[in-house]
């Protein structure tokens, strides 16, 4: 155990033990273990839009080079979303645009998405697949924010058996199939 220093104060010397280091979490509190992190081309556009579209919180932002946001932290429900200008010198941090589209989504589930849905599609986003009853159970859409992210909308509707979602897929994938092109 380390040892403090000795306290000298008119009499003997007392030795008292170093205090405990503080135990850090491993996840930071209020975060989850996943955290979406978002490369925008004006990160403090985006950060109006994601207040505007979904109620986000703004917890924390960092300057960076050139008037551009090098860290922004937005918590949306009980989540966290982590988002920077994009800075292309960098390897990875590229906006969408940048790259022409993007190879994900953010999935958000929401209380009423309905409601969430009309407020990012009034707030600018574009409806990429309107809101519909899914066959796993969820009232599920997209839309594609005004920095080209795409977000997944959904309430949970009901809860499913395995064998009830199988047959409601087959139902689903087959009623597609015959669909007129």
């Amino acid at each position: 155990m380390a040892k403090a220093k000795k306290a000298v104060k008119g009499k003997a010397a007392v030795t008292r033990p170093a205090p405990a280091p503080k135990k850090v979490m491993p996840v930071p509190p209020g975060y989850r273990t996943v955290t979406p992190y978002l490369s925008v081309s004006d990160a403090a556009q985006a950060i109006e839009f994601y207040v505007r579209a979904f109620g986000a919180q703004e917890k924390a932002r960092i300057a960076g080079p050139g008037g551009k946001l090098m860290h922004a932290q937005l918590k949306i429900g009980d989540s966290m979303v982590m988002l920077s200008d994009e800075f292309p010198g960098m390897g990875s941090c590229r906006s969408p645009q940048s790259l022409g589209g993007s190879t994900g989504y953010v999935f958000l589930y929401v209380p009423d998405v309905d409601q969430t849905f009309r407020r990012a599609v009034d707030a600018g986003a574009k409806v990429e697949m309107p809101l519909m009853d899914m066959f796993w159970g969820d009232r599920f859409g997209k839309v594609i924010d005004p920095f080209g992210h795409t977000w997944g909308m959904a309430s949970h509707k009901e809860d499913l058996t395995p064998a009830e979602m199988e047959r409601r897929q087959r139902e689903a994938m087959a009623a597609m199939a015959n669909r007129p092109s």
